[in-house]
């Protein structure tokens, strides 16, 4: 198997389970808030990080000299850019997140070319506007699209900060994808604690955060989602070059709003069809183009 197909097949998988990330997220609205919802989750991928690394005998050493890198992961990806997705949706809507986070694979192709020196053609720019106008086909409704500024600016800041940290990787793609995740992770727990012990132990309400759709949604989150997903990512990353990589995150509103029709019964229409066969184009472009300058 080729490198490229590798590359897709770890990256597909990453965005198929961040799509369904979108479902866990409602079932815990009203119960927890953005933060300790990412600490607890985080808790739990730590842990399964730390076994499957144990499992496949890594090595967790990181030279001195990448430390400094890897923090900058932790800060801008792990915790920046997750908390302000969440709180960004949390403010506005799902279709408004999906469609403001659509922005991130043009700001991989951006950052890219800026700091990896990767090609910026003609080819690849059109495979990031087809892709993107495909999810704006999915999550456009006129009849419920909210705009909420801050909410809006969140999303922005987590769309550029999740770009910066996948082209970040990059520069750190001789370590282990489970090791950067792990150390990323570190990193996020530590700056989001002391918030998170205090909502917790002072504003959590224990009968709605013990519920078992409350639990099973966390532990989606963080088992499946955070370890699984950031593990696949980082690994597809290994195989593609940032600007191609950043285009499979469009199978997130793809599959998030196939089970939101599934299991919610919300409606799916024509457009939905019409933009998943785009980014489908777009994603397919993109492969098929050369990696450097």
């Amino acid at each position: 198997m080729s490198k490229t197909m590798k590359g897709a097949i770890c990256l597909s998988l990453a965005g198929t389970i961040w799509g369904g990330l979108f479902l866990a997220v409602r079932l815990v609205v009203g119960a927890v808030e953005a933060v300790p919802l990412v600490w607890m989750r985080y808790i739990l991928a730590f842990f399964a990080l730390y076994a499957l690394g144990c499992y496949r005998h890594v090595s967790w050493k990181i030279d001195r000299k990448d430390w400094k890198l890897l923090a900058l992961v932790g800060l801008i990806g792990q915790t920046l850019s997750i908390v302000t997705q969440e709180s960004g949706t949390l403010l506005t809507s799902a279709q408004t997140g999906s469609t403001i986070t659509a922005a991130t694979p043009a700001f991989m192709v951006l950052f890219g070319w800026w700091i990896l020196k990767e090609r910026l053609t003609f080819g690849r720019i059109m495979s990031v506007v087809l892709a993107t106008i495909g999810v704006l086909m999915i999550v456009y409704d006129p009849d419920n699209f909210q705009v909420n500024l801050l909410g809006g600016f969140f999303l922005f800041v987590a769309a550029w900060t999740w770009a910066l940290m996948a082209v970040f990787l990059k520069l750190l793609d001789r370590y282990s994808p489970i090791v950067l995740t792990f150390y990323g992770l570190l990193v996020a727990l530590v700056c989001l604690a002391p918030y998170s012990v205090w909502w917790l132990a002072t504003q959590a309400d224990y009968s709605l955060l013990l519920t078992p759709q409350v639990l099973l949604s966390i532990g989606y989150m963080g088992i499946i989602s955070t370890t699984g997903g950031f593990v696949l990512w980082n690994e597809g990353l290994l195989y593609m070059d940032a600007s191609t990589a950043g285009l499979f995150m469009f199978w997130q509103p793809i599959v998030g709003t196939f089970l939101g029709w599934l299991l919610l019964g919300e409606p799916v229409t024509l457009w939905f069809w019409l933009g998943a066969l785009l980014i489908v184009v777009g994603v397919v472009m993109a492969m098929g183009r050369p990696k450097k300058a």
